[in-house]
């Protein structure tokens, strides 16, 4: 990409098609992109502070689209920008991603306050992509003041998700033996709000019920800050029931963080991790093209898998070679 200053331009002017290009140079893992793409975050980083950030996570099957349009189109038509990074999973096998998060969004993709980027996961830990904070950091310099972040799903490194954002809300399912997993995942000990979803027709009383359930565990968790207890809310994504109580429940945490300092101390600790996260990626990168060590780790995974070798002395003896 040559003109890295036009494309800073136009993502500062909110061109969505700036955007979108910034965007896809950000995730490219080429060495010639990646310097274009250091050059174009150092443009936008001094534009990109202010917006809220919000990490939304949950089961597959839980709804996490559906509420995410119906949250982003009710804060659009309140006069809010709204940009949603949306992942989705990479197939283990082809490593192809749908990529359908504007087809399910179809009502918010098309609204003019609002910018939809699904991207897949490429089998990145933790249900982001290696680039979600780059795209943070550029759809924030375009102006969006609220940035959702949809996730593939609650899994073992819900703690990334919660490392890029201000508020972690975590969706929920009553009647589907949701309860009990989710504790036993320890999501509550990360979770700065929780939402138990699809609270309509005959599942009112259901949801209802499932959130006391919560309320009452979240009891047996400490916080994880002193200056705020996560609530715990029922809404209807396909209704709109209880969604402006989820969002005033999104500021109202902000405001708490915000005036106890913890706001500007948690984004100073997930600039800090996004650093090392980068530097040991690029650093195994870096070792994976060198012809020589990449066929170091090659003759020693046959060796493990051949059972000859444990992973332990196979790793041992790469950090050796460097």
């Amino acid at each position: 990409m040559a003109d890295i200053d036009g494309v800073a331009d136009g993502v500062l002017a909110g061109d969505r098609t700036a955007i979108g290009r910034a965007i896809t140079l950000v995730e490219s893992t080429r060495a010639d992109h990646r310097r274009d793409a250091a050059v174009l975050l150092d443009a936008l980083m001094p534009h990109a502070s202010g917006a809220i950030r919000v990490g939304i996570t949950g089961v597959p099957g839980v709804g996490k689209s559906t509420f995410i349009e119906a949250l982003g189109l009710q804060l659009t038509s309140t006069g809010h920008r709204v940009a949603v990074l949306a992942v989705d999973p990479s197939s283990t096998r082809t490593g192809g991603s749908i990529l359908g998060d504007k087809t399910r969004m179809a009502n918010l993709s098309v609204d003019d306050n609002a910018f939809i980027r699904p991207s897949p996961s490429s089998g990145t830990l933790g249900g982001v992509t290696s680039a979600t904070r780059e795209a943070m950091v550029i759809v924030e310099a375009a102006g969006y003041g609220v940035v959702l972040v949809e996730t593939v799903g609650v899994g073992q490194s819900e703690t990334m998700v919660h490392g890029m954002v201000d508020t972690f809300l975590v969706l929920m399912l009553a009647g589907a033996g949701d309860e009990l997993q989710g504790i036993k995942k320890g999501v509550l000990e990360l979770a700065d709000m929780l939402a138990v979803n699809k609270a309509d027709g005959s599942n009112v009383e259901k949801a209802s019920q499932a959130a006391a359930d919560y309320r009452r565990a979240l009891h047996l968790v400490e916080p994880a800050s002193p200056n705020w207890t996560p609530p715990v809310l029922t809404c209807s994504s396909i209704e709109g029931s209880g969604l402006d109580e989820v969002w005033s429940g999104v500021e109202g945490h902000r405001q708490a963080m915000t005036a106890s300092g913890e706001l500007v101390e948690r984004r100073r600790a997930q600039t800090l991790l996004w650093m090392q996260t980068m530097l040991r990626d690029r650093l195994l990168g870096h070792f994976d093209d060198d012809p020589a060590f990449r066929s170091a780790r090659e003759a020693l995974a046959v060796d493990v898998g051949a059972g000859r070798l444990t992973p332990t002395v196979a790793v041992d003896r790469l950090i050796d070679r460097l």
